[in-house]
């Protein structure tokens, strides 16, 4: 259990938003293989790997991705773009290097940042002498899911067949579960516990129990048949254009100009997406309509705006708003403003800042100084989040009696 004190330092905070909790299916116990497997698999802390048996070759032993990719070469080649090779990017790592090399809160966010043994032990080397260290910057490595004590465990093959004692393979192939394609799978670091951290009566990552209660779920869509398409490891999101693309609908309306006032609309639904969008509280969607010149620059006074996503204090202590959007709901901006003397142009958009509030963090931490051993780490981690926007969409009216 994810157990963080509001009153802690400030890195223990934004962790507490970025660390998740291991959890089981959010319904009654259910006799099932894959709940039996991932109960097991999932068990946290994850054990040491242990001494690797006797007749393994170096690569066979080794943990690192690398090693894996030699063989399995599309998989690593996808992992290398995701954000699960990044989970221990610079903002999580110059936290835990301000809290210390004893901080109780490493276990709970690395459980799913980087959750195998031998990575705490090398965060840990890392945190007392204040430097990175090569293993637990891998984040949600190969490994993560799918080795423990050296065993390699995995989905059948496309055509449903497993490996078999005597086959030959390399590290005595893998044993098979069928739970690796169940969206429980996932739910070990996208779902709080029931008795997880929440805001205004509703838990901070709630992604899974999103998707059980949505007609995705009652489809039998996965988190992997979206995240994993045709199985590949690519996990795409927010940060991810065409991925929020597929996932919601964007509509206007054509503005209509009458007695010197413009109207229009701007409309996006959730047409795709299998949970809330945006389903957690980082990221921040702005439907946007404001009037342009005849160069495009946008005029004073005349931009109308709606916000899309859950905001919460930088302190993690209240929940400002949640305007998020259900799956197959929707959201409608409504625009009427005097038509501005210069108006050529009236400007649909909508912008999506997928790490609004890790810059907001990140830039506050800096300007007031509460950041040390980790700063530069801090510093990169908030250009990296100020870059991560981008416009999802645009369209531009002429507006009438525009020369």
């Amino acid at each position: 259990m994810c157990r963080i004190s509001l009153r802690s330092a400030w890195p223990r905070a934004l962790l507490a938003a970025a660390c998740v909790v291991a959890s089981g299916a959010g319904s009654p116990a259910i006799a099932d293989e894959a709940r039996t497997f991932l109960e097991r698999h999932w068990a946290r802390p994850l054990k040491a790997q242990g001494r690797p048996p006797g007749g393994f070759s170096a690569q066979e032993a080794s943990l690192d991705p690398s090693a894996c990719g030699q063989c399995h070469r599309a998989q690593f080649d996808d992992w290398k773009t995701s954000l699960h090779s990044r989970a221990m990017g610079p903002g999580v790592l110059g936290q835990l290097l301000d809290m210390g090399a004893d901080a109780h809160a490493h276990e709970a966010c690395l459980r799913c940042h980087a959750p195998l043994a031998e990575q705490a032990q090398s965060l840990l080397k890392a945190a007392a002498n204040s430097r990175s260290a090569a293993a637990h910057e891998q984040g949600l490595s190969c490994a993560g899911c799918h080795v423990r004590n050296h065993v390699r465990y995995g989905p059948p093959r496309r055509d449903g067949t497993v490996s078999r004692p005597g086959d030959g393979l390399p590290h005595g192939g893998w044993r098979a579960s069928e739970a690796f394609a169940d969206s429980r799978f996932c739910a070990a670091c996208h779902q709080f516990e029931a008795d997880g951290f929440a805001l205004n009566g509703k838990l901070l990552e709630n992604t899974y129990e999103e998707w059980r209660a949505s007609r995705h779920a009652r489809e039998g869509r996965t988190c992997q048949s979206c995240h994993m398409p045709d199985r590949r490891h690519v996990w795409r999101g927010i940060h991810d254009e065409a991925m929020v693309r597929a996932g919601v609908t964007v509509e206007t309306r054509v503005p209509a100009l009458e007695a010197g006032t413009i109207a229009a609309q701007l409309r996006v639904t959730n047409t795709g997406t299998g949970h809330a969008f945006p389903t957690y509280v980082t990221p921040l969607v702005t439907a946007e309509i404001f009037q342009a010149d005849g160069a495009g620059r946008p005029l004073a006074g005349t931009r109308a705006a709606r916000r899309i996503g859950r905001r919460i204090a930088l302190d993690l202590s209240r929940e400002i708003a949640d305007t998020r959007l259900a799956p197959d709901a929707a959201v409608a901006l409504d625009y009427e403003r005097r038509r501005h003397p210069k108006a050529a142009v009236l400007v649909y958009r909508v912008r999506v800042e997928p790490d609004a509030f890790y810059a907001a963090f990140y830039r506050d931490a800096l300007e007031r100084g509460t950041t040390s051993a980790g700063r530069n780490l801090i510093g990169r981690a908030l250009a990296a989040a100020e870059a991560s926007a981008y416009t999802l969409f645009e369209r531009r009216e002429r507006l009438k009696g525009t020369p």
